[in-house]
């Protein structure tokens, strides 16, 4: 909890260009103090808490990682709250690849980056995977607890944006689809360094991203929070690990009833296994 408070401190203070002698000053407390939040030497007093989150005009729930707005931050909110199933139910095509290259033999725990509706979360449950998931969405948290009851296996699924989110326990499996276009280009590095460093050797991550290309239009949906990638990015953050996909791909979609075309790099790498 400490250095997560620490990195979001940090990042929402940069973010609004503040130094930490200005934050300080706000909140009434030394630059030093400051400095030993963002090192995760101490923990702000609990009566602080609110002047320091509206001081970097953010929540104390974002503060600690976990989402909480008065905002939808996500189109699909609305979406979600329908009584089907916006993306169905049917599996992406690169669960199987999980099921594939790291089948649960043994007991392995997965983690669905923003899951959704839940879709893909309760499929890897239903085939024996430790399943932890997390999303920005109620709504589509809510389904993906439906859902799960619904197949009677258990996901672990929490609200957390993945902005603010980092992990804190070790995973073998991270997957996330459709997602990693709203993380901003200056937090990749550090997200994606997080979720190396929590995966245990030999684990897997199979991921994928939209990626801009001159020949295809924006999409018709306006994503007011989504970032651009460029072919090959997603895979330079994993230049230490066995990289056993980085194709792209391009296809029809029908998500908003208008026709449109994306791209797509589609990502899987390997952790090295330091014993073998």
């Amino acid at each position: 909890m400490k250095e997560q408070l620490a990195r979001n401190i940090h990042n929402y203070r940069k973010e609004k260009g503040m130094t930490q002698e200005e934050l300080a000053q706000a909140v009434g407390v030394s630059f030093q103090a400051v400095s030993k939040w963002e090192n995760a030497q101490s923990l702000p007093d609990i009566a602080l808490l609110p002047q320091l989150a509206r001081t970097l005009e953010t929540g104390i729930d974002r503060l600690f990682g976990y989402a909480s707005f008065d905002r939808s931050v996500t189109i699909y909110e609305q979406e979600y709250r329908n009584s089907g199933y916006y993306w169905g139910t049917e599996p992406n095509s690169a669960c199987y690849e999980v099921l594939k290259r790291i089948p649960p033999v043994r007991p392995l725990k997965l983690l669905d980056v923003g899951c959704g509706e839940g879709k893909d979360a309760v499929f890897f449950a239903r085939n024996g995977y430790h399943v932890t998931a997390f999303d920005v969405a109620d709504a589509g948290i809510e389904k993906t607890k439906r859902l799960a009851e619904q197949a009677r296996v258990h996901v672990e699924v929490f609200k957390a944006d993945i902005l603010d989110h980092r992990l804190d326990e070790h995973f073998d499996i991270v997957f996330s689809s459709g997602v990693l276009h709203y993380i901003r280009p200056e937090l990749r590095s550090e997200i994606f360094e997080n979720y190396k460093a929590f995966t245990n050797a030999g684990g897997l991550h199979v991921l994928n991203v939209f990626v801009e290309k001159p020949f295809i239009a924006p999409p018709p949906e306006d994503e007011p929070y989504a970032y651009s990638w460029h072919s090959g990015e997603l895979a330079r953050h994993y230049h230490d690990w066995l990289l056993a996909d980085s194709s792209e791909i391009v296809f029809d979609c029908m998500s908003s009833g208008i026709p449109h075309r994306h791209a797509m790099s589609k990502l899987i790498a390997q952790k090295p296994d330091s014993s073998s």
